[in-house]
């Protein structure tokens, strides 16, 4: 698999919105649909190809005042790209 790239975003075969009636984030394509747990869809919301790997740590870390999550959006980002979610 091919490193990261250095400023992730969505794939544009994805669209992340927020469904009201499962009450929670997803990520639609053409064949279906994935729920995602609150922190993917925090994670995934900042992939817009203009924030690097460590703004968007940076930026989770700030809001919700916590260190150390660099080892887990990497993962997720990781896993993403491994589903095509990422580009």
């Amino acid at each position: 698999m091919s490193p990261l790239p250095n400023q992730p975003k969505l794939s544009r075969r994805f669209r992340l919105q927020y469904e009201e009636a499962q009450s929670r984030w997803v990520l639609l394509y053409p064949e279906g649909m994935v729920q995602l747990n609150d922190s993917a869809a925090e994670i995934l919301k900042r992939c817009d190809g203009e924030r690097s790997l460590d703004a968007i740590v940076a930026e989770l870390e700030q809001a919700f005042n916590t260190e150390g999550l660099a080892p887990q959006v990497q993962a997720l980002l990781e896993e993403g790209q491994r589903r095509g979610w990422i580009d």
